[in-house]
């Protein structure tokens, strides 16, 4: 078992008072047995009418509905969590899906069928041809070998680069530019996946750096494979996804596992700036 504690502040800064529309925040990390939630305090500058639900992945999510106006608006999230060891994918997986190409079980695939659809289908041309290099059709290969290879030729054909734009590239773009953020990273081994006939999501969490650091936002991609579940693979690092990780959000979509997204009204040029701090150390 480990324990990590993780520090999220966030803030928004205007030059003179905004009306903030409702806002959707996800910090609050996905709970299981390889994941417990140990304490949790959540602070709201200015108070908001909050309440909490669940969506459509089970990813927990804070409601707010502010009331007054204001010219700074700041979330803070102190949370501890315990994570405990899981099983490697090799360990579980289905002996019937040890070699790809495999047929997912006919009782998962109604659920799965989202997952293993692209979302940028007009890039699927150039993704393909991509893959060529790591996979040629009608080969078999070992399962877990193949998609870390994957996740390795991610990692070494793109240059990463820190974009604090909201929203990721599409999958052509990261081919022609070479570079991308995590979350690009992420969603072109989505997609890459997906073209293999993987069920694949996108995820979004907290990682703990090296020692002397702080920790990170992160964004990664999971797999499913049977017998194994879902399976987390880290391509801007290179590995696949262990205790350093904390998962937060999943999607079939990245915009649906933003971690703070809403409105604001007010002048055109009120918005001054915006402050992101992320510390995840160990307890």
């Amino acid at each position: 078992m480990k324990l990590l504690n993780i520090l999220h502040t966030t803030e928004y800064h205007y030059h003179s008072p905004v009306k903030l529309g409702t806002h959707r925040a996800l910090f609050r990390p996905r709970e299981g047995h390889d994941l417990h939630i140990e304490r949790a305090h959540l602070e709201i500058e200015p108070t908001p009418n909050l309440s909490w639900l669940r969506d459509i992945y089970g990813n927990s999510i804070a409601v707010m509905k502010f009331a007054e106006p204001t010219d700074k608006f700041r979330l803070h999230s102190d949370i501890t969590v315990a994570l405990y060891d899981d099983s490697p994918v090799e360990s579980l997986l289905d002996p019937l899906a040890a070699a790809y190409p495999f047929s997912y079980a006919s009782n998962e695939q109604v659920e799965i069928i989202p997952y293993r659809l692209p979302s940028y289908p007009h890039d699927g041309p150039a993704v393909k041809r991509w893959l060529l290099d790591l996979y040629q059709p009608g080969q078999m290969a070992n399962t877990s070998d193949l998609l870390d290879r994957l996740n390795t030729r991610i990692f070494e054909a793109f240059e990463y680069r820190y974009r604090p734009e909201y929203g990721v590239q599409l999958p052509c773009t990261t081919l022609a530019l070479g570079t991308g953020s995590c979350r690009d990273y992420a969603v072109f081994m989505m997609e890459a996946a997906r073209h293999w006939g993987f069920a694949a999501r996108f995820v979004t969490g907290y990682i703990q750096m090296a020692e002397g650091q702080h920790g990170a936002t992160h964004a990664w991609t999971e797999i499913y494979l049977p017998g194994a579940g879902w399976r987390g693979y880290d391509p801007t690092n290179n590995k696949q996804v262990g205790q350093e990780h904390v998962s937060v959000a999943v999607a079939r979509e990245q915009d649906q596992a933003s971690p703070l997204s809403g409105t604001w009204e007010g002048a055109s040029d009120a918005f001054d700036r915006m402050e992101v701090s992320v510390q995840v150390v160990g307890v």
